[in-house]
């Protein structure tokens, strides 16, 4: 089928009407006025390479509370979450046999002490021998020591919070049978934490107590500055990685457990850097403009790595030595004059 010539005439005109709203040339652009503009040049520079690792934020005090007697729990009046201050009552066990102990080495300090008052009575009307008594005071001796000791067993049947905190974990509940050395109750401290991380060896021989590291809390979308306060003399054989603990600073909102990823700095590396803010996006291309050696703006492609402060490091698209416009107003076209400003 052969096209009219009407047709052909008004693709024609919607051609010419597409181009005239195309983005300017350099030829058009080279006649704008002038624009003022900062500019700053790009630098190769030696910089540390920052290793991203991961950490948990821990609390600084925390304890796994366990029982020392064996028993049934008759009380544990402590829910998960709820703030405890040092000394509250955290477990009851029912130990009836440590109670019937404690009445028994009564019992034996009373009559060792009667015995022995009546023969130092009788000591000096020669009714009784020095070895007697001597024994006899021996005696009293060894039932007041039975007595504490099992005032002090009865006393691990009631377990208290060794400092104020919140309960982390319940591990058991009222009725459950407690043994010596399983854990009943985890409490953790709110008022300090800190960040336990593996550091690889590699990057660990450089690190020095003392030292901060940026760290980002992702569920909290906070970055903070956080010093070493531990690290370790020795290696995991198995993860390579050296132990080392970072402080949380006063006032800043962590949850304990929550995940971290700290920056490490490395080895030195060479890496061309400019002003954050010289680089542009459309689309998913980045871009700058570069100022000319004839003060006209240049556009250039780029790619960028990573942002350190307020600079970030192009990979490539530039050279050491060119001058990149700072903030380039909307308005810069390719081509368009440019009054560079100090």
């Amino acid at each position: 089928m052969k096209s009219s010539p009407s047709l052909l005439f008004a693709a024609a005109l919607a051609t010419l009407a597409g181009c005239s709203r195309s983005e300017p040339t350099a030829a058009t652009a080279a006649s704008l006025p002038p624009v003022r503009v900062r500019a700053a040049t790009v630098r190769l520079e030696s910089v540390p390479a920052l290793d991203e690792l991961t950490g948990t934020v821990r609390p600084v005090r925390r304890a796994l509370i366990a029982a020392k007697v064996m028993g049934a729990i008759s009380e544990l009046p402590v829910a998960l979450g709820q703030p405890v201050k040092a000394g509250d009552l955290l477990v009851r066990i029912s130990a009836s046999e440590i109670s019937s102990r404690l009445a028994q080495a009564q019992a034996q300090l009373d009559q060792a002490r009667r015995d022995y008052a009546r023969e130092s009575e009788l000591l000096p009307k020669n009714a009784s021998t020095p070895d007697m008594v001597r024994n006899l005071e021996t005696r009293v001796t060894l039932s007041a020591a039975g007595l504490r000791e099992a005032e002090t067993m009865l006393g691990y049947a009631t377990v208290r919070a060794p400092f104020d905190g919140v309960v982390a974990r319940k591990l058991a509940d009222v009725g459950d049978f407690a043994s010596p050395g399983v854990p009943l109750i985890e409490i953790e401290g709110a008022d300090a934490f800190q960040i336990e991380a593996g550091i690889p060896d590699s990057l660990a021989a450089a690190l020095k107590v003392g030292a901060s590291v940026s760290v980002t809390l992702p569920s909290a979308g906070i970055t903070f500055e956080a010093p070493l306060v531990e690290l370790s003399s020795a290696a995991d054989p198995a993860t390579h990685t050296v132990a080392a603990k970072f402080t949380v600073p006063p006032g800043v909102a962590v949850r304990s457990g929550a995940f971290a990823r700290l920056q490490i700095a490395g080895k030195a590396v060479q890496g061309l850097f400019a002003p954050a803010t010289a680089v542009t996006t459309l689309g998913q291309m980045e871009r700058v403009f570069v100022v000319g050696d004839d003060d006209h703006a240049a556009l250039r492609l780029v790619k960028t790595g990573a942002a350190r402060d307020d600079r970030i490091e192009i990979l490539s698209g530039l050279g050491d030595g060119e001058r990149v416009v700072v903030a380039p107003p909307a308005t810069l076209r390719e081509g368009q004059p440019l009054e560079v400003t100090p």
